[in-house]
């Protein structure tokens, strides 16, 4: 395996809390560009912490209406202590006023359900 993708592999678990399987190199060639681009060389850099990055990435996705995707980055926010369950909740508010009420309202229930699953384990 080479640095590259083992610093891909690495943050990745740390980004998802462990929560996300990494397929084998090789296995899927969009995962490994993934892993080796993105998380290893984006997610890695030292300019803005993860919790930041989670927080941009994450309103992106409610403005996308990206249901399961704001699920999976609203359990690893909780799981990794970036945000507690009322800043989860307080971030929809704030988003509704961009994104608007229909997408913000649509994320409602994903954000309860990763805060039951995270108060659950």
């Amino acid at each position: 395996m080479s640095e590259r993708r083992e610093r891909g592999v690495e943050m990745i678990k740390k980004v998802y809390a462990g929560d996300v399987v990494v397929p084998p190199e090789g296995a899927m060639a969009f995962s490994d560009v993934m892993l080796e681009q993105l998380f290893a060389e984006v997610w890695t850099r030292e300019a803005l912490p993860v919790r930041d990055r989670r927080l941009l990435i994450m309103g992106v996705i409610a403005c996308m209406g990206e249901a399961t995707t704001w699920k999976i980055q609203s359990k690893a926010a909780l799981k990794n202590g970036e945000l507690t369950p009322e800043q989860l909740r307080e971030a929809l508010i704030m988003l509704a006023q961009y994104a608007g009420y229909p997408r913000a309202a649509s994320l409602i229930g994903p954000t309860e359900q990763a805060i039951a699953e995270f108060e659950q384990d």
